[in-house]
């Protein structure tokens, strides 16, 4: 899944979206903090689903998803669905397209959703740039915009601002690229590119205060690395290992701070904790929790009463592991439990 996977919806019950073969799955909570749902629902109906899927999540916390599907004629385009609610039925697939007209997959799409609800997807086309289409407020999507760039890597990263401004990043050839929206529903401009190598599937962004977004990313002697549009990227720690990290903002201690997660090399969950925007402070790696699978994905949220909660699934087992803070000073942490 490209995008957040746990998510917190209006209601305080959290769901996670899981991938399968040819569908997405998704899993419950029955009340918020409670039991879940023992077995996972397909969401948006039967359509078969090829490889690719993207989430988005609005301020009406809506969960917007995007994947690959075939189509009759052949080659593929995108579709679109919509989920309200963690345990009610998500509206059908539904076709937006391919960004080239017609083709083969290229590349795995993004998502991220404005502050009036609309959802925006990006994807590499095949000229090697990147193409959005936007949702219409009153229904129905703008066409294919495409945004120029070259030589982006497959897997983007979108967010959206504090703003309610939507966002992307994208690597290149030794380069890293930020688009961004001027006013709301207008078409992302390509407003910045600097020279930095990212490690392909390492891109991860966080809108980090109400002018600001932070991307992250391994860099070529696998650091991780914090890019603030305007500035240089800068070196945060070794990554605890390949792929993306997950990210938060959360309050610790009172302080307005950025929780980092990733699995690491020994196989365990590794985090990292540092105030916001304040990369000089430092940060550095405390492990967690059991030795996972090499597939194992992690991801972060907080619940509806603000307490950070950590995710780990495995395509390959199944296994949905969880863990929330407690009521205690620092990063302290329950034991993770299978869910």
């Amino acid at each position: 899944m490209n995008g957040d996977w746990l998510l917190r919806g209006r209601d305080g019950r959290l769901s996670v979206y899981l991938p399968s073969d040819e569908a997405v799955l998704c899993r419950a909570e029955t009340t918020p903090g409670g039991a879940w749902e023992t077995a996972a629902r397909r969401v948006g109906g039967g359509l078969k689903l090829l490889g690719g899927r993207a989430i988005g999540q609005g301020t009406d916390s809506y969960a917007h998803l995007v994947t690959w599907r075939p189509p009759k004629a052949g080659g593929a385009d995108l579709a679109h669905c919509t989920h309200f609610r963690p345990r009610l039925a998500a509206l059908d697939w539904a076709s937006i397209g391919h960004p080239d007209g017609k083709g083969e997959r290229t590349g795995t799409p993004a998502v991220a959703v404005d502050a009036e609800g609309r959802a925006h997807v990006f994807v590499r086309n095949q000229g090697g740039g990147v193409s959005v289409r936007v949702q219409r407020e009153k229904g129905g999507w703008e066409p294919w915009w495409d945004l120029k760039g070259s030589g982006v890597q497959e897997e983007l990263a979108a967010v959206t601002g504090e703003s309610g401004l939507v966002e992307l990043y994208a690597a290149g050839s030794g380069t890293l690229l930020h688009w961004r929206q001027e006013t709301p529903g207008a078409q992302p401009v390509l407003v910045e590119e600097t020279e930095a190598v990212a490690a392909p599937g390492t891109l991860r962004a966080l809108a980090t205060s109400a002018e600001r977004t932070t991307l992250f990313s391994t860099d070529a002697s696998g650091d991780l690395c914090a890019w603030r549009p305007g500035t240089k990227p800068v070196t945060l720690l070794p990554a605890a290992g390949p792929g993306p990290v997950a990210a938060v903002r959360c309050e610790l201690d009172g302080h307005d701070c950025t929780l980092l997660a990733q699995r690491s090399a020994s196989g365990r969950v590794a985090f990292a904790a540092y105030p916001t925007e304040l990369e000089s402070a430092g940060a550095w790696w405390t492990e967690s929790g059991p030795t996972l699978p090499a597939d194992a994905e992690v991801c972060l949220t907080t619940d509806g009463q603000g307490k950070v909660v950590a995710a780990t699934l495995s395509p390959s087992t199944g296994h949905l592991l969880l863990t929330r803070r407690k009521d205690e000073p620092g990063l302290a942490l329950e034991a993770w439990r299978e869910v």
